[in-house]
């Protein structure tokens, strides 16, 4: 108000049409902030999430919380795994030192045994997968949650926020290669396809 001398009617006028336009970001009792910029990825597409965000001229980190190497624990995890064990992979991706996404990935050493001693300092396990496991078949579902308090801590985010979660299957002729679940703070994300007639 005193910078541009208007009345504070304009300025929450001027306030909402940015919050609408997703430029700006209101939270309760904290104040109204610089929204993230949106990641625009195709639905039937595999996103690269670190070629995604370099592409953007951010910094990319890939920070790995747990890996450990298991036996199945359940049926659909022994499809998965077909003869073999499973490489399970915690994570956060993050865009100029923020975070950006969560992610819990399972992997057949079925299908990408290499994994197993891969380092993801330099290549997450996303990326590192779309340029050594060759896949055939993918299946992805989209839904919304709150985030518990966990997640929310590692997302840097409220307790009970609103996060997009895509949870993505892949196979190789059949073979199972990997399950992950990534969770995206709400306003960091959307997904966009174009579709046409005969296409």
């Amino acid at each position: 108000m005193a910078t541009y001398g208007c009345a504070r009617m304009t300025v929450s006028k001027a306030m909402t049409a940015l919050v609408e336009a997703g430029l700006i970001v209101r939270r309760k009792r904290a104040g109204s902030f610089v929204a993230r910029p949106r990641v625009h990825a195709p639905v039937l597409n595999i996103p690269d999430i670190q070629a995604t965000i370099l592409a953007r001229g951010e910094a990319y980190a890939f920070r790995l919380l747990a890996r450990t190497t298991r036996r199945p624990s359940d049926d659909d995890e022994r499809a998965l795994a077909a003869d073999g064990g499973l490489l399970a992979l915690e994570g956060v991706h993050e865009a100029g030192g923020r975070p950006f996404a969560l992610e819990r990935r399972l992997v057949s050493l079925t299908a990408a045994p290499e994994m197993a001693s891969a380092d993801f300092a330099e290549k997450p396990p996303g990326a590192w997968l779309l340029e050594h496991v060759a896949w055939t078949e993918a299946e992805s579902r989209i839904s919304a949650v709150n985030a518990d308090a966990r997640d929310a801590r590692l997302l840097a985010l409220d307790d009970g926020a609103a996060c997009l979660v895509v949870e993505r299957r892949t196979w190789r002729e059949g073979l199972g290669v990997t399950r992950v679940r990534q969770i995206f703070p709400g306003e960091a994300y959307d997904l966009v396809a174009r579709f046409g007639p005969g296409a």
